[in-house]
């Protein structure tokens, strides 16, 4: 790709995650993000296909690497051995955290999109498949518990999901609302406190 082409699809990039952001995706209207750059819509599709196709070019990366980070600090918990297991478990998801907070706020406009742009989109539903995959790690982690001897007090399955469901929200409300990023880590610190003592609580531990 010439320079002349890098900055016009950078000037399209730039005009998507504005109409992105303003709209949501199922509004945002690619007539008017081919307008705002001054092409054709026909000069646009020698870029990309379709609006979809333009949205995730902005957030795909953004997605895996979120879901990446995620997916490893449970396959990492999960390798050590099962005493480890126990005596680290907070620790494994802080650093997770922090991870996820800090490349956030690295690309915040994306992140952003993902968030509160997506719907419509193979995209919109992150938060749920994080749900999904942390409810899994929790009942192997149950398991782990039961192994060693200090089986976990039964969870119900609905408020099981309604907790963890609003960690996760309580986690990404700071960057949708963009909080300063000092203030965010103390939020998370604090946050990790708050429900590591209430899941030690639920599972009497």
């Amino acid at each position: 790709m010439n320079q002349e082409s890098s900055l016009t699809l950078e000037c399209i990039h730039q005009a998507a995650k504005k109409e992105f952001l303003e709209k949501g995706y199922q509004q945002a209207s690619l007539r008017s993000i081919v307008r705002s750059v001054g092409m054709t819509t026909g000069a646009f599709y020698g870029y990309y296909k379709s609006k979809e196709e333009l949205f995730e070019a902005l957030v795909g990366k953004q997605y895996d690497t979120i879901m990446n980070c995620f997916k490893k600090a449970q396959q990492d918990f999960e390798a050590l051995p099962y005493a480890e297991q126990k005596e680290c478990m907070s620790d494994f998801s802080g650093q997770c955290m922090f991870e996820i907070l800090h490349y956030a706020y690295d690309h915040l406009l994306e992140c952003k999109l993902l968030l509160c742009s997506s719907k419509g989109t193979k995209f919109e539903n992150m938060i749920d498949e994080m749900v999904e995959i942390e409810i899994e790690a929790t009942h192997r982690y149950q398991d782990v518990l039961q192994k060693l001897g200090c089986p976990s007090l039964e969870i119900d399955p609905q408020l099981e999901h309604i907790l963890i469901t609003g960690m996760f929200h309580t986690f990404f409300e700071l960057i949708i609302h963009e909080m300063p990023l000092g203030d965010a880590k103390k939020y998370v610190t604090q946050m990790r406190s708050f429900y590591t003592a209430g899941w030690k609580e639920i599972m009497g531990q």
